[in-house]
């Protein structure tokens, strides 16, 4: 029974009782003997009673809805109302859980789209600091040389150490091109990326243990490229934020697909700690792919992230790999 017609049976009801009252045999005296007016209030409260069960009954889904729209996010996908509650509530249930199927379907297009366009950037970026500042820096370099070897012996200190900085400039810019677009995960595949990865991370105060278990399932080009930039983000969220010295770095098959897991025994996020940038970026990643992401802290403390790419993020057998 729809909810218009729950109220409006409870309300005739009423109605009709009231009339049967006055035109029965019941009657009330004047002044009102206290019987009668026992009855009355009796009566009444009986009818208010049935009426809040009747609206808290049919209300209910209502406020099952509105906690579910204010805890709905989208970066956290699959969140459904249940569907409940009277015709009218159950259809309003259905549209709200339809509209949120559309906006996950359209958000997570136009972050593919975001996240191409990106690599993309960051691939010319690349490419330019390699190909334009790169070789000027080298030529520079080449310069200072020739520059050195004529200069005078009370100026060749003050040279080489021009060439020095030009040497750790040029070493910046090809550093930093290999973080932006890393040509190893093109040309060599993930498991040599990541190695290479934790070799840039490994420094003075900080160990980067890199663990691949055997057995790995082919992965899509996508799939390697959002597992190279989660490990990646972590590794560099690690290095500035969480104090820590030692961080590992695991690639392992799963039941569902493959895990990644990052994980360091620094301070840890803290229990009111939120999501910054970073981690907001990673999950954005993790959705493209259908992966499952999880932040927070570690089971010996520290922070651990872990990535776990679904079935649907693998390529079908005998598909058209890399």
């Amino acid at each position: 029974m729809s909810l218009f017609w729950r109220i409006f049976a409870l309300n005739a009801v009423g109605l009709v009782v009231a009339a049967a009252l006055l035109l029965g045999p019941v009657t009330v005296s004047t002044p009102v003997l206290p019987a009668e007016a026992f009855v009355v209030l009796v009566g009444l409260a009986s009818l208010l009673a049935v009426n809040a069960v009747v609206l808290r009954v049919g209300l209910a889904p209502l406020g099952r809805l509105a906690r579910a729209m204010t805890d709905a996010d989208l970066l956290h996908p699959g969140a459904r109302a249940v569907v409940s509650g009277p015709v009218e509530t159950a259809e309003l249930i259905r549209t709200y859980n339809s509209m949120l199927d559309r906006l996950e379907a359209e958000r997570a297009t136009s972050a593919a789209r975001a996240l191409s366009a990106q690599e993309r950037e960051r691939h010319r970026i690349a490419r330019e600091l390699h190909d334009e500042v790169g070789q000027t820096l080298t030529a520079v370099l080449l310069q200072l040389k020739r520059v050195a070897d004529r200069a005078p012996d009370d100026l060749r200190g003050e040279v080489g150490q021009a060439q020095e900085a030009t040497r750790a400039g040029l070493d910046e810019i090809r550093r930093i091109a290999r973080r932006l677009r890393p040509g190893v995960l093109d040309e060599l595949g993930l498991v040599s990326a990541l190695r290479s990865l934790a070799a840039e991370f490994t420094t003075h105060g900080l160990t980067v243990g890199l663990d691949v278990r055997p057995g790995l399932p082919a992965l899509t080009e996508e799939t390697e490229l959002v597992l190279y930039r989660v490990a990646q983000e972590a590794l560099t969220n690690t290095a500035r934020h969480s104090g820590a010295d030692r961080v590992e770095l695991r690639l392992r098959p799963a039941a569902d697909g493959v895990e990644l897991l990052v994980r360091d025994n620094g301070r840890g996020p803290g229990p009111a700690a939120g999501e910054g940038a970073g981690v907001l970026g990673m999950r954005e990643r993790a959705l493209l792919i259908g992966a499952t992401f999880t932040f927070g802290p570690g089971l010996g403390g520290g922070t651990a992230v872990r990535l776990r790419a679904a079935p649907a993020a693998l390529p079908p057998p005998g598909g058209d790999l890399r």
